[in-house]
């Protein structure tokens, strides 16, 4: 399934440039998705466009496309021009929802997909997804929780106790970054009471309150690294039996000097070895390639200079690293040593997805 999605959202980065209208999204994009689950989208008798919904005294009101087994409508799908912001229309999507036997409702611009069903209340859509998947970021496991929704494997029962666990695992998730950024008294307390001596009152919790959200923060950014340099020392011997010489020999350079005056130090591949590593769970390791020139040394989406990736300056005392946002400029960002990368992992994986938009 994440082939099949990947290919797609290939397919689509032709066409959603040219700013597309909400049938156009239908057609070019999500008609496909509903495709790939395995759906026979030119069959009325199990794809349903203009699926007739109607809510109280409103009659002939239409969901764009309805999913049917054994002619009942099992997911709903309601589509927005692409680029829309979809949390806008839940509100429309919840009317459909609660006057047909569907439990699954999509919520779709052609990118993201936003999944939802009645869990909290019956026949009452929930007012979050339990499951989002963007095809502009999509990962193997938001691929596998596509599979279960696919015509061969959809069993209800199954899929809606899956929901369930995703909704509850979304909802832990969400309080757990609300007390990474501003820690509970409950929390503070937690932590703080085997380190304090003495009564906890509200001053100490206030001093604590700086030293806890620094304090896990940190664990997990040295537990994000930990796991980096584990998948690093697992494939960088593999990555430099296959590296091929088009991946590191400079095409060509940005200054007058000739080609044989440039040297690819061990410092820069082992730069390039870490920032693949650290994109892998993003794009398949092919797509990342590298390109020494005189200033920089630049990693690139593709092999391609329209697609830098990001660029290390390691040709100095003081090194960078090199990012892009979204005009590709470039932001440089100094650091110590190359292990210095780990660090600013999200940099690097933000810098990529302007490459890929």
């Amino acid at each position: 399934m994440y082939e099949r999605l990947t290919t797609l959202a290939e397919r689509l980065d032709q066409v959603r440039s040219t700013g597309l209208t909400e049938e156009a999204t239908k057609t070019a994009m999500v008609l496909p998705f509903i495709r790939e689950l395995g759906y026979d989208i030119f069959n009325p008798g199990e794809v349903v466009p203009e699926f007739t919904a109607d809510v109280g005294i409103k009659k002939g009101e239409k969901v764009d496309y309805a999913i049917l087994k054994d002619g009942m409508p099992i997911i709903l799908f309601e589509c927005k021009p692409c680029g829309a912001r979809l949390e806008s229309y839940s509100s429309q999507l919840y009317r459909y929802f609660s006057v047909t036997n569907a439990r699954i409702a999509i919520l779709t611009d052609g990118i993201r997909y936003l999944f939802f069903s009645d869990l909290i209340e019956p026949n009452k859509l929930d007012s979050k997804p339990f499951l989002t998947i963007n095809l502009d970021r999509l990962t193997q496991d938001q691929a596998d929780r596509v599979v279960p929704f696919t015509k061969d494997r959809f069993d209800l029962t199954t899929v809606i106790a899956d929901a369930e666990l995703l909704y509850a695992k979304s909802q832990i998730k969400e309080h757990f970054a609300r007390e990474l950024n501003d820690p509970s008294t409950e929390l503070i307390r937690h932590f703080a009471d085997p380190v304090h001596s003495g009564p906890m009152r509200q001053n100490v919790i206030d001093r604590y309150k700086t030293i806890v959200r620094s304090a896990l923060n940190e664990h997990i950014s040295s537990a994000v690294e930990s796991r980096l340099r584990s998948a690093l020392l697992q494939n960088s011997q593999a990555e430099q039996e296959n590296i091929t010489e088009t991946e590191l020999a400079p095409p060509q350079v940005e200054s007058q000097s000739s080609n044989d005056d440039l040297v690819t130090t061990d410092e820069e591949l082992n730069g390039y070895y870490i920032v693949k590593a650290i994109l892998r769970d993003m794009v398949e390791p092919t797509r990342v390639a590298a390109r020494d020139v005189q200033s920089y040394f630049g990693v690139l989406l593709d092999d391609n200079n329209r697609k830098p990736i990001c660029r290390l300056h390691f040709n100095r005392s003081q090194k960078y690293l090199g990012v892009l946002d979204e005009k590709k400029q470039e932001n440089k960002i100094p650091i110590d040593s190359v292990d210095d990368l780990f660090r600013h992992a999200d940099a690097i994986r933000q810098s990529l997805q302007h490459a890929l938009s």
